[in-house]
């Protein structure tokens, strides 16, 4: 099963208590990308670029689903994955479900502004809601959409258990 969503949706963290509560192993693609690259996300755009982070993003999510087999297993993928088209065929091709995260605008970037982590896209308020506007096609695309506005990590790990039939 595969979190899709734009920054601040929960992707990490939702998919950290779903994990707990299906037994199933936990991974974030942003945490294999930087242990391939040797250097943080931040570090990759900085100094090479966002082309060269999406090539590392399609090299290690192509490597990801090429050890999946039949183990469930529940992956975290960055904000901008599905908006890249190889990506997008890569994750087709696998059959994996595809649950989307969402939540206003607003709250999103509130949820950005709160993190001690570096977002390399996060800028204005204006810049987010473009760049979420752009990418929310291709979120669309996933077999279930689960708003999580409001609520705590438990009540949306569930309702994303449950939507896929996983009680």
């Amino acid at each position: 099963m595969f979190l899709v969503g734009f920054m601040g949706a929960g992707k990490t963290s939702v998919g950290r208590v779903l994990s707990q509560r299906l037994g199933w192993p936990f991974e974030d693609l942003d945490d294999r990308i930087e242990a391939r690259e040797g250097r943080s996300i931040g570090e990759i755009f900085r100094d090479s670029g966002e082309d060269a982070f999406r090539r590392a993003e399609t090299a290690a999510l192509r490597a990801l689903l090429a050890e999946l087999g039949s183990s469930p297993r529940i992956i975290a993928l960055g904000g901008g994955a599905v908006a890249q088209p190889e990506n997008a065929r890569l994750l087709q091709e696998s059959g994996a479900a595809l649950v989307f995260l969402d939540a206003p605008v607003e709250e999103l970037f509130r949820r950005c502004e709160q993190e001690q982590r570096t977002r390399p896209l996060r800028r204005d308020l204006k810049q987010f809601r473009e760049l979420y506007d752009q990418r929310r096609p291709h979120y669309m695309t996933a077999q279930r959409c689960i708003n999580t506005s409001g609520k705590d990590l438990k009540t949306v790990a569930v309702e994303v258990a449950c939507s896929l039939g996983l009680g």
